[in-house]
């Protein structure tokens, strides 16, 4: 008996959560399980990933207005007024949802929901939940779905213990309720602030529900014991995410420069993200003062390249900042970290950022702010500066890069330069990032890991009454 694993994502192809659902699916189904995707929109032709049906579950009546809106944003698109026209007729189809959306309310209206366990013939015996906002998941489902199959959720970012945000920044109230919420606007946004009744909401959910926790980084996990989800949690483990070596490793950077169209002759360095000067997680600001103080210095043409938007370059003194659109290639993106002298990471908060591991298992240095799991990735230099007080510092022989405060752009730059004027430190650390990813964050590290949780779920839930026949632990094996 095959065990038959299901993957709920809000994509398959888009974002670092939908990247790491995907990447579990096809290394399972590589391992000869029955991999499947339930996802909110569907990006790629795999045959073994299916869109949740929402709109076809829904009633007759906002199936009718949601069509009529879709064909004025279609025929219309140009005339003003037209996308006013076309939000009132899905108000109309679906009242109650649009009164939750204009009160504040997070949207749970997505009775697809409640299909995903018959998308196929057979029921699965493991439902493995990613991030479950990105308008596609009705989270009132989780009791139902988590009593009739073992079901694990990997928390990608923080949504799931907040009134509304997925990461809270400096705010402490998602521990306590939330309420009087200091940023309505942090995504997912909402309009006004009724993040207390979220947060309830949230809570009552959780209390009926049992749930497998796993998070990348012991960060989100120490904030996942804090908060109301801790009260759903048969079992948490930290599991770091894992990248395909295969794709992601070490290769000559002058080949990669050529087939980029890249100079040979500068100094290269790159930072990927889905989207780089609005992102509001990422920090641009401190990105463009690391530039200016490596600009002062610069020995040679300096190259810095934000790959993840499309727009003009900007020129900072000598150096240039070269934007590039984000590419669904990733033999490309692991030519870019190849071609690079250093990766700079520059974060106002990140979970676990797969750009990082991607970069150290491509043999390239990182240099990167503080704040999240990143210090988790990274094996930091001690002693870089005069300046440096960095507990627990690595020596130049096990350093795969160098982390600095977050917020602080000149030190972003003086540690980029401090890698840059010493190519013997700089290839050291590369071969000790390659090494390191290797062993820490390869994808069948991290398959491993989820199939030793699976292993436990699935003899955990032979002992409950609620569950169906399930294979057999022993079949993971």
């Amino acid at each position: 008996m095959r065990l038959k694993i299901l993957q709920v994502s809000t994509s398959d192809d888009r974002g670092g959560a939908a990247t790491v659902a995907s990447s579990l699916h096809s290394a399972f189904r590589s391992r000869g399980f029955e991999g499947m995707m339930a996802v909110g929109s569907r990006h790629t032709r795999d045959d073994h990933v299916f869109e949740i049906p929402n709109e076809q579950a829904r009633k007759t009546w906002a199936r009718s207005w949601n069509r009529a809106a879709a064909f004025t944003n279609r025929a219309l698109p140009r005339v003003k007024g037209s996308g006013r026209i076309a939000q009132m007729m899905r108000t109309i189809g679906s009242p109650a949802s649009a009164f939750d959306r204009w009160y504040g309310r997070e949207n749970f209206d997505y009775p697809g929901t409640w299909k995903v366990l018959t998308l196929q013939r057979e029921m699965p015996d493991i439902v493995q939940l990613h991030n479950l906002h990105g308008d596609y998941f009705d989270l009132r489902a989780l009791p139902w779905l988590s009593h009739r199959v073992p079901t694990a959720i990997t928390l990608h970012d923080a949504w799931m213990l907040s009134g509304h945000c997925a990461h809270s920044f400096d705010c402490g109230r998602w521990e306590t309720g939330c309420g009087s919420c200091p940023d309505l606007s942090i995504p997912p946004a909402v309009t006004r602030d009724d993040t207390a009744a979220n947060w309830q909401r949230k809570q009552a959910i959780y209390a009926k529900s049992k749930l497998y926790v796993i998070t990348p980084s012991a960060w989100l996990m120490r904030k996942v014991h804090h908060s109301m989800l801790a009260a759903a949690a048969v079992e948490t483990r930290v599991i770091p995410n894992g990248v395909d070596l295969a794709v992601f490793n070490p290769g000559s950077r002058q080949e990669a420069r050529a087939r980029l169209d890249l100079p040979q002759d500068a100094e290269i360095l790159l930072f990927a993200a889905n989207g780089i000067r609005n992102n509001p997680w990422k920090d641009y600001r401190s990105l463009q003062q690391a530039v200016r103080i490596l600009a002062a210095s610069a020995r040679a043409k300096l190259l810095f390249i934000a790959l993840g938007e499309a727009a003009p370059d900007e020129q900072i003194g000598d150096a240039t900042i070269r934007f590039k659109p984000f590419t669904d290639s990733r033999d490309q993106v692991a030519d870019y970290y190849r071609a690079s002298d250093v990766y700079v990471h520059a974060a106002r908060v990140d979970t676990f950022p797969n750009t990082i591991i991607e970069a150290l298992a491509c043999g390239t240095p990182v240099v990167a702010t503080g704040v999240g799991g990143i210090p988790e990735q990274i094996q930091s230099l001690a002693g870089w500066t005069a300046g440096d007080t960095a507990p627990n510092g690595e020596g130049a022989s096990t350093a795969t890069g160098i982390v600095v405060e977050p917020g602080d752009g000149e030190a972003l730059g003086r540690a980029a330069e401090h890698l840059l004027k010493d190519s013997r430190l700089r290839m050291t650390i590369g071969e000790n990032a390659a090494r390191d990813a290797h062993q820490r964050f390869s994808l069948a590290v991290q398959v491993d890991a989820y199939l030793s949780l699976y292993k436990t779920m699935l003899a955990n839930a032979r002992d409950r009454s609620d569950l169906g026949e399930l294979p057999r632990a022993e079949s993971l094996v």
